[in-house]
């Protein structure tokens, strides 16, 4: 059950979010292997000076259209996997809603069965092997 953590400037269309969301969820499924519509995401829009990021660093440069996804995972992926992933999420971004490969950063952590609850105030240790 991984949850993310989608932040970019403000002024983008509902369509555009939806399209960033889905293209997200699709690579999700694909290549980081989560179950089909286990989806938690939250979508972060933010002004200008709320969203500070380096224009030109590491395969820059990067344009207003910059999204950086923040992606917490119960179960840990080998960097084969988390590779793959990064290439297949920016091929689908870049498809819908048409981000620049250069305008995504991804940054995955992953936390243990005890830092989670996913209701009713239990611990949700028992579930997390499979996202």
């Amino acid at each position: 059950m991984p949850m993310s953590r989608i932040s970019l400037l403000k002024g983008k269309s509902p369509e555009y979010l939806r399209a960033l969301a889905d293209s997200l969820q699709r690579a999700m499924e694909e290549a980081f292997k989560v179950p089909k519509n286990d989806r938690f995401q939250l979508i972060h829009q933010h002004e200008p000076n709320e969203l500070i990021f380096d224009r030109h660093y590491e395969g820059g440069p990067r344009s207003d259209d910059f999204v950086l996804i923040a992606i917490t995972t119960g179960k840990p992926r080998t960097t084969e996997v988390k590779q793959a992933f990064y290439r297949h999420l920016a091929a689908l971004l870049a498809a819908a809603p048409g981000i620049a490969p250069e305008d995504v950063m991804v940054v995955i952590t992953s936390a243990q069965g005890d830092d989670w609850s996913f209701g009713g105030g239990r611990p949700a240790v028992s579930l997390l092997g499979a996202a």
